[in-house]
């Protein structure tokens, strides 16, 4: 029986990146593995995989009675509906702990660093299996993305270290003007739907009893977002009530600004602006500095519920 390997819902290129990556590792070691994805791809990771060859992971979104290996989460709300009847046979991440739970001994890789494909490479170099010069482009990709090509505070020596390696077995010699070049696809936002952008790097959390929604979209320049916030706002409206949370906002990210525009709808809105010490004006905030959800929006925000 095959086994899956998918990241969280609503993916990113780490976690679709991630899926390709473990999973032909996990293949060389002489398990049956398949790649998989719980939803739409964004256009950076159709721009990675168009560049390295890559082959679209198949879409699955139920895995009762089958065997699991997850990759870039490891909470309940950002897995398959039916995970507690899967098995999990190991969880690579770099995220907060999450409430994911087995029965069973599992493999586990989880490292405080910025990207889950810095971890596959530790696995690569761990178990002495080549990585093929396709897949370490992706997974180069993969790095600069979730770092934002270093900027983000989540970045680590580790981190760097693994591009450096990977660029190398790629072909890849100006690696920063590869991370440059997936902003400025990152940033082509025009004609996407409200939705689409809402929930292009989506994710949720339990925070106390509570549901809390926090969207990210990482841009060269904040003006493309000038003439849509009011069209955002309501989608987040909707996508509240959908989804009974408490909270949801969503984070335009400038990355040559290095900050965060905060838009912003809860039923306490003192709980946000006590985490981050900061006043709402007009549901919005803007956040100087903050360019990670994993580290400077989530510690901060959890306490307070």
């Amino acid at each position: 029986m095959s086994t899956y390997v998918f990241g969280h819902t609503n993916p990113d290129s780490d976690s679709i990146v991630g899926a390709i990556s473990l999973s032909y590792l996990k293949n060389q070691l002489g398990e049956d593995t398949i790649p998989t994805r719980q939803g739409k791809i964004s256009p950076e990771t159709e721009f990675i995989l168009n560049k390295f060859g890559g082959t679209l992971p198949e879409l699955k979104t139920s895995v009762a009675g089958k065997n699991v290996y997850i990759i870039d989460f490891s909470d309940k709300a950002q897995a398959p509906e039916d995970i507690e009847q899967a098995t999990i046979l190991g969880i690579v991440d770099h995220h907060k702990l999450g409430d994911l739970t087995t029965s069973t001994p599992l493999e586990c890789w989880i490292r405080p660093n910025g990207c889950s494909n810095t971890i596959v490479k530790e696995m690569y170099d761990s178990y002495d299996v080549k990585i093929p010069k396709d897949i370490a482009g992706m997974m180069l990709c993969a790095i600069l993305s979730d770092t934002v090509i270093f900027k983000s505070p989540t970045c680590t020596k580790v981190d760097t270290k693994a591009c450096k390696e990977l660029a190398k077995i790629a072909g890849i010699e100006d690696y920063k003007a590869l991370g440059m070049e997936m902003c400025i696809v990152k940033s082509a936002v025009q004609g996407a739907s409200p939705r689409e952008l809402n929930t292009r790097d989506y994710k949720e959390f339990l925070m106390g009893r509570e549901k809390v929604g926090v969207g990210q979209l990482e841009v060269v320049d904040l003006s493309v977002f000038d003439d849509m916030k009011d069209s955002l706002f309501a989608d987040l409206k909707i996508m509240k009530e959908e989804n009974g949370l408490h909270t949801i906002m969503l984070l335009l990210t400038d990355i040559m600004k290095e900050g965060s525009q905060v838009l912003l709808l809860s039923d306490d809105a003192s709980k946000f602006e006590m985490a981050f010490d900061s006043k709402l004006e007009d549901n919005q905030v803007w956040l100087a500095g903050v360019l990670s959800r994993k580290k400077q929006i989530i510690p901060f925000l959890q306490p307070q519920f």
